[in-house]
């Protein structure tokens, strides 16, 4: 092989392609990002949390109204005790949430709760969602619903005491 040759192979794989420093620029980057997930998580739980909280409590305020129209207006079967417990578990759930403990297994009820508000309160705009997508998402359950999804998928954040146990907790790595 000629030198010249030789020298601009080498030159070559000394450099990295275009590819490979996009690809270290784009890594640099989502590192950078990743920092603000457990802030981003901590103000999620904090808002919709507080968010639930108050909207069960003022369920369970005005618990025979709730009832009645659960029972009359929505045809939810054992009114009273549904309305109770989806009143228990937004005010609870909330409280949890907004502190950050249990809040994926938490959010499971949060989620199960609005899946019905939807299906129930708003089953319109669920039967609707093909002719009119935004009517659906505007919907009074949809952003309670999707800030649960999110901590359900990407859980707490570190500033939660969920975090805390995780961090300072025993590790499963040691074999005994």
């Amino acid at each position: 092989m000629p030198p010249s040759l030789d020298r601009e192979t080498t030159e070559m794989q000394e450099q990295p392609s275009a590819v490979h420093r996009l690809r270290r620029l784009y890594d640099a980057g989502a590192d950078l990002v990743s920092y603000l997930q457990s802030p981003l998580l901590l103000v999620l739980r904090l808002h919709w949390g507080w968010q639930f909280f108050v909207s069960g409590k003022g369920k369970l305020g005005r618990i025979d109204q709730v009832a009645d129209w659960f029972g009359g207006g929505l045809g939810i079967p054992f009114p009273t005790a549904n309305a109770y417990a989806a009143s228990l578990t937004e005010m609870i759930g909330g409280m949890l949430l907004i502190i950050g403990l249990g809040s994926r297994v938490v959010a499971v009820p949060l989620i199960a709760t609005m899946v019905v508000a939807m299906a129930t309160a708003h089953v319109d705009a669920v039967h609707g969602f093909w002719d009119d997508p935004d009517r659906f998402f505007t919907q009074a359950p949809m952003p309670f619903l999707l800030a649960s999804l999110a901590v359900l998928i990407w859980g707490p954040g570190l500033f939660s005491i969920d975090g805390l146990i995780r961090f300072t907790g025993p590790r499963d790595d040691a074999k005994g």
